[in-house]
């Protein structure tokens, strides 16, 4: 017998979860969430989960540390409460960005992210574009990762790429943007960059192709404080870019970035919606896909016991 399907929201990103339900034809799971003035959490699940399928979905955006406490929480509330399995649903991994031990004496964070997931009781995670492949192998439990991949290529699908190459904003980008390049049949051009001190600081120091008279797609999977985007599409302009295209999957758009984006030569940002963008509205430049369907196909296929590989497959055609 097949168990029911349950999904909760977290309190990070409840407009995506309540785009997943629709798309799942089910209703968010009741679910209560406290926050007490001392700064502790408090979670209840409202409904009976016994023996049930529980998605829970919390993307690692801010307040971060806040919204991981209370993803361990909700999950081992749903453990406690006799669920039959859970599944993490993490539109954006907590942490991803540390995943390697590259200083002395430091955490490699998103290992233990995965560590604090299984001791709360999940068993799977579902997640979107990583900041390396590598993280796949942290988790005992399986781990599915989906891409935003088809949403940003339907959309620039619809654009004039005639004259267009595809921009790796570094060498480590390269694989990804090798992928635009092939889909869209175009040439592929790559950025060197370098950060330097804090490693908030970003240089450019060469541009390997040609893009003069060109229009140019700058793909990352996550924009934070925008500054190495921004240095790209100035490199790009100094030698002959006409119109310049950015997109990523993860828009975190911090310390005013969607402020200088506007203000750039960057015509139009798109990203997806695994970070909220609620409060980005008002930006003229910015483009939000919404990725809903893409999870709520993953979750339905999770639950039925269907391959995610065949899933990505299809999307790809």
């Amino acid at each position: 017998m097949l168990r029911q399907l349950k999904v909760f929201s977290g309190s990070s990103n409840p407009l995506l979860a309540g785009e997943i339900c629709s798309h799942l034809g089910v209703e968010s799971g009741a679910i209560r969430i406290k926050k007490f003035s001392n700064g502790n959490i408090k979670v209840k699940i409202e409904e009976n989960v016994r023996n049930d399928d529980a998605y829970v979905i919390q993307s690692g955006s801010e307040p971060v540390n806040d919204n991981l406490v209370e993803l361990l929480i909700m999950i081992d509330a749903l453990k406690y409460a006799s669920a039959g399995r859970i599944t993490a649903v993490l539109p954006n991994y907590f942490y991803a960005r540390s995943d390697k031990k590259d200083e002395p004496r430091i955490s490699v964070t998103a290992r233990l992210m995965t560590d604090l997931l299984q001791t709360a009781g999940a068993d799977r995670i579902l997640t979107m574009t990583l900041h390396s492949p590598q993280l796949m192998g942290f988790p005992r439990i399986p781990m599915d990762q989906l891409l935003a991949t088809p949403y940003l290529l339907d959309h620039y699908r619809k654009k004039d790429l005639s004259n267009a190459v595809v921009a790796a904003p570094d060498v480590g980008s390269a694989k990804e943007s090798r992928t635009f390049a092939l889909a869209l049949n175009l040439p592929m051009v790559i950025l060197d960059k370098e950060r330097l001190g804090d490693k908030e600081r970003v240089v450019m120091r060469n541009l390997i192709g040609d893009t003069d008279g060109k229009d140019v797609l700058l793909v990352d999977d996550e924009v934070l404080s925008g500054g190495s985007m921004l240095e790209a599409a100035k490199m790009l302009k100094e030698h002959g870019a006409k119109r310049i295209w950015a997109g990523c999957t993860h828009g975190f758009f911090t310390n005013g970035a969607l402020d200088r984006i506007n203000e750039s030569c960057i015509e139009e940002i798109v990203t997806t919606n695994t970070i909220p963008q609620q409060r980005n509205q008002n930006c003229k430049k910015l483009k939000v896909l919404s990725v809903a369907r893409m999870f709520a196909d993953a979750i339905n296929a999770i639950h039925k016991g269907e391959s995610i590989g065949a899933l990505m497959d299809r999307l790809k055609k």
